[in-house]
């Protein structure tokens, strides 16, 4: 007799490394499933092993019923350390839960097919061979297979840093996408799994030390409690450490939980999760958030896979790479951009942040950039204050119309030909255009304030000066 085995486990990824294990297993997502679909698995089931991240309280209706059933239950938290509520919530020997938890920490599908086999043996006697828990590397550079893998070349070295359970469940070709992206610009792609970056090993850094720039999809290095890492809290409660220490650029590369066509029909884009596990957090980190280069999509039995998005991703690499060539230059020869908010446009607004001097931080990052060798134009940052920066910059113009003066237009550095402006009109989506016509007019928009009229296109002017 062939013995059926069904993992329900909130790690998709454990879910992909059993479906290529063995056939014996079928899987499913806990926080995917309603009751009778549950009841149809169970019941097609002769053992269920049940691994929850986060323990008994994010579902406590179904490991009720599967604990109050016939079928034998392994229940284990989500973590690597035991959970002891879960594990006293299981119907098999203690030594087979723990046993089980072995198997499925070190993960990947080769731990996964002995487990089928440890379990159906220890269950039902079967007499299987099966192998013990095999150890799987915490960290290490990921062999990337057909054309596009050669690390070898000239350019700038770029680590594209993901998490070890895509490595060990065969889930990589999303990050086999970001390294092509990168190779095309020109840079040398290094593809490094990790479990975490929360005090990462030495050998680990190892492998990063000479990049140039690093993109990660791992989440938030820090600290655990974002919360505590804010105003008043505890200074040392966020800190990324060592990996501050490479001193390279550290790129976010967003791995969305929506599918692709999900984000692209949403006008937020990102779910709440995503924008806070994604970009938030990880600004803690001093990251350089950038868009998302993966999508999971549904693939067999239900299980999502991450689907790389080539161009996403080149966009995403393309940041990467010239961060990296930057590194390369040196600092008086590069060229930096200071923006400050003006929101809404008014003078007033110049620099606005609620509960922030930001003219004093811009002065004080002026004088940090003049200190690391940056060319400032002569500006003479040590009597310059926050008050004489704003008021030199509405000086040099602004978006203030009602101040606007001929004098700031006629300075102003910045023209767009009106042709140029025509081009870049009729290359908009069709809705976006026609809501600009019913708002501003034909192109390029006619003055509704009472500012100078040669501000203004469509004055007789074949040159925009706004």
């Amino acid at each position: 007799m062939r013995h059926r085995l069904l993992l329900l486990s909130t790690a998709d990824t454990e879910l992909l490394a059993a479906r290529h294990a063995d056939p014996r297993w079928r899987v499913a997502n806990p926080a995917r499933l309603d009751e009778t679909t549950l009841a149809d698995l169970v019941g097609d089931a002769d053992v269920v092993v049940l691994r929850l991240l986060g323990g008994a309280q994010t579902w406590p209706e179904g490991l009720s019923l599967l604990q109050s059933g016939e079928v034998p239950l392994v229940a284990l938290g989500g973590e690597a350390a035991p959970d002891a509520e879960m594990m006293a919530r299981s119907t098999v020997p203690a030594g087979v839960a723990g046993q089980t938890l072995d198997y499925l920490r070190e993960g990947g599908r080769d731990n996964l097919a002995a487990l089928a086999g440890f379990l159906c043996d220890s269950l039902f006697l079967t007499g299987e061979a099966f192998e013990p828990p095999l150890a799987m590397p915490e960290y290490g550079v990921h062999e990337r297979a057909g054309e596009g893998g050669d690390t070898s070349g000239d350019g700038p070295t770029v680590g594209v840093v993901f998490y070890r359970a895509h490595e060990i469940s065969g889930n990589t070709a999303f990050v086999d996408t970001v390294c092509a992206a990168v190779e095309q610009h020109g840079a040398v792609a290094r593809p490094v799994f990790c479990s975490s970056l929360r005090d990462p090993d030495d050998r680990l850094l190892a492998l990063l030390a000479d990049c140039d720039a690093v993109m990660v999809t791992v989440l938030a290095a820090g600290g655990t409690a974002a919360a505590s890492a804010g105003a008043g809290g505890d200074d040392e409660a966020w800190d990324i450490g060592e990996i501050a220490n490479l001193d390279v650029p550290v790129v976010q590369a967003m791995c969305l939980t929506s599918t692709r066509e999900a984000w692209a029909e949403s006008d937020g884009a990102l779910t709440p999760m995503d924008a806070a596990m994604q970009v938030a957090i990880p600004e803690f980190d001093g990251r350089v958030i950038t868009v998302p280069v993966s999508f999971k999509q549904v693939g067999d039995d239900g299980v999502p896979v991450y689907a790389g998005d080539p161009e996403r991703a080149h966009r995403a690499a393309g940041t990467a790479v010239r961060l990296a060539r930057l590194r390369h230059v040196d600092n008086a020869e590069k060229r930096v951009a200071l923006v400050l908010s003006s929101y809404p446009t008014k003078h007033a607004r110049v620099g606005n942040a609620v509960g922030l001097d930001t003219p004093a931080s811009a002065v004080r990052l002026l004088r940090a950039l003049r200190d690391a060798g940056y060319d400032l134009g002569g500006l003479d940052v040590d009597t310059l204050d926050g008050d004489t920066l704003v008021h030199r910059l509405i000086e040099a113009g602004g978006h203030d119309l009602e101040w606007l003066t001929e004098e700031q237009l006629a300075a102003a550095p910045v023209r767009v030909p009106l042709a140029a402006y025509r081009a870049w009109f009729d290359a908009l989506e069709p809705a976006l255009r026609a809501a600009m016509l019913q708002a501003w007019g034909e192109p390029p928009g006619r003055s509704t304030s009472t500012a100078p009229t040669s501000c203004w296109p469509g004055s007789g002017s074949a040159t925009s000066r706004c």
